[in-house]
């Protein structure tokens, strides 16, 4: 019997809610299979009512969205399975799309790209608003994936628009599932919203940070179930907590949404659908985070102990995943890792294409998606993350291992001049994007909108430049594909291509 220590993991719940009173805050509740064992909350819920945040305050819990969703995925299965290919139900995709099926899709390993990381490579800024209809249209226009469907696994949310669009051609809609299962079946008050500005009532404004004030978290682009769920900390407990009970329509429910997922040469690769596996300590647990501009959730459950976490913030730096492992940590009595890395710090490059990183004192930048990596017995590092996985150590100077599980190999990189016959004016032509390249800089929009990004050499027709926009600071590859071709890349996704435009 595992010996538990709740007064140890309380002394951490209640560490962990350091928010102050006249800033943005959050709530972190610590429940088991028949309650809430302990909660904390702090900060408030608005800067302008200032009113305190509480266990019942209403977030976005953005992407802990995906295993709820999931849940109603697999509650039809007389009309949709994992293992259909998304063009059965929705035939107006590409081929590469159509052929992924609807487990990939849900399970990361798909190759589809990211709906939000496509858009800023086109110029979009993240306040522009973008709806449902027009954004599946967007991917029906994509004719490449990231990445061969069961060959790697990165996260990307287009999988879970896709899906979602596909149970809307059955006219299902995850907001009527979340109505007769949760509000009116359990008492369990979550609803979907799929636009941010639709008015949705108590609930609290989100926070980010920008050096010098907190400024409210915003998003243009339709939501889809990728993390369109809303509710407070104790409405998520209580997900978590029916998961647990696995009374009724949820027996068996959370181990098939956690159950092992492969890729396609059959290895196991730690998510599921919507939910992932997380080491703490000896103990593997079961999770799954979220952030929005201005917003972090996570949930992390113990099926053997029937004891889970909830977290939710409405600031966007809050670590919901650290919080909750540092809880349940406390009660099992188990050690956490310190993050480092013995990796020599700097720019690496693939021997080919786009893909790059950058070592740090205790994290590595892959694309533009920065994680923690932790030391590993005989050298290396391991990033302990199944959707950003990183197995990397030192080979002479190259970094080599596995990145996504795919095999990788990285050098040092070597700059060069930034080439004159880049210049001049590229676009997408079947997405209608558009920029122009000048003295060593790229240049995206018009008038007050106009950025001008100088590009840093990778060396090998590879070169890096940094987009702001809103809270996100992204740095985006640029990969020559020959003389009139390029790929712009981030992590979520690598297959916006750019010609010359004569």
């Amino acid at each position: 019997m595992t010996a538990l220590n709740w007064a140890a993991a309380e002394a951490a719940l209640t560490a962990s809610v350091s928010w102050c009173g006249d800033e943005p805050g959050g709530a972190v509740l610590l429940f088991d299979r028949d309650g809430l064992r302990a909660v904390a909350a702090g900060g408030v819920e608005s800067l302008a009512t200032l009113a305190p945040f509480s266990i019942d305050t209403v977030v976005r819990y953005a992407s802990v969205t995906k295993h709820v969703f999931a849940s109603f995925v697999l509650a039809h299965p007389e009309l949709i399975s994992l293992s259909d290919p998304l063009g059965k139900h929705l035939p107006g995709l590409a081929p590469a799309t159509a052929e992924v099926t609807v487990g990939q899709a849900l399970d990361m390993s798909g190759g589809l790209p990211d709906s939000r990381e496509c858009l800023t490579l086109i110029g979009l800024s993240i306040f522009t608003e973008t709806r449902a209809p027009e954004l599946l249209a967007f991917h029906e226009a994509m004719t490449r994936l990231n990445y061969p469907a069961g060959t790697e696994v990165h996260y990307s949310n287009g999988g879970y628009r896709l899906v979602e669009e596909a149970m809307r051609a059955h006219g299902l809609k995850f907001d009527d599932f979340l109505r007769r299962e949760l509000r009116e079946g359990r008492g369990i008050a979550m609803q979907a919203a799929e636009m941010w500005t639709d008015p949705v009532k108590g609930l609290a404004t989100g926070y980010w940070h920008d050096g010098a004030s907190w400024q409210m978290g915003l998003q243009g682009m339709h939501l889809s179930a990728a993390g369109s769920l809303i509710g407070s900390g104790r409405a998520l407990a209580d997900w978590g907590r029916a998961l647990l009970r696995a009374e009724g329509s949820f027996a068996g429910r959370l181990a098939a949404l956690s159950a092992p997922r492969h890729l396609a040469d059959g290895r196991t690769t730690g998510y599921g659908l919507g939910l992932r596996r997380q080491q703490v300590g000896t103990r593997e647990l079961i999770g799954h985070g979220g952030s929005q501009p201005g917003f972090k959730s996570y949930l992390l459950l113990d099926p053997e102990t029937g004891i889970g976490c909830a977290v939710v913030s409405n600031r966007d730096e809050t670590n919901g995943s650290a919080i909750a492992a540092q809880v349940l940590a406390a009660l099992f009595g188990e050690h956490l890792p310190e993050p480092g890395s013995d990796l020599v710090p700097g720019l690496y490059v693939a021997p080919e294409g786009a893909d790059w990183i950058e070592v740090r004192a205790a994290s590595v930048v892959r694309l533009d998606d920065e994680v923690a990596v932790y030391p590993v017995a005989g050298g290396g590092v391991d990033s302990l993350s199944p959707t950003s996985r990183l197995e990397l150590r030192m080979d002479g100077a190259a970094v080599v291992g596995e990145t996504g599980h795919a095999p990788a190999r990285f050098l040092p990189v070597r700059p060069e001049p930034i080439p004159a016959d880049l210049d001049g004016l590229w676009h997408v032509a079947d997405l209608g994007g558009a920029l122009e390249i000048r003295d060593g800089a790229v240049i995206m929009g018009a008038g007050p909108t106009r950025r001008v990004m100088p590009l840093q050499s990778l060396g090998g027709g590879r070169f890096l430049f940094t987009l702001r926009d809103g809270p996100w600071l992204r740095r985006i590859c640029l990969a020559r594909d020959g003389d009139d071709a390029f790929d712009l890349v981030l992590s979520r996704a690598r297959m916006i291509r750019y010609t010359r435009q004569s």
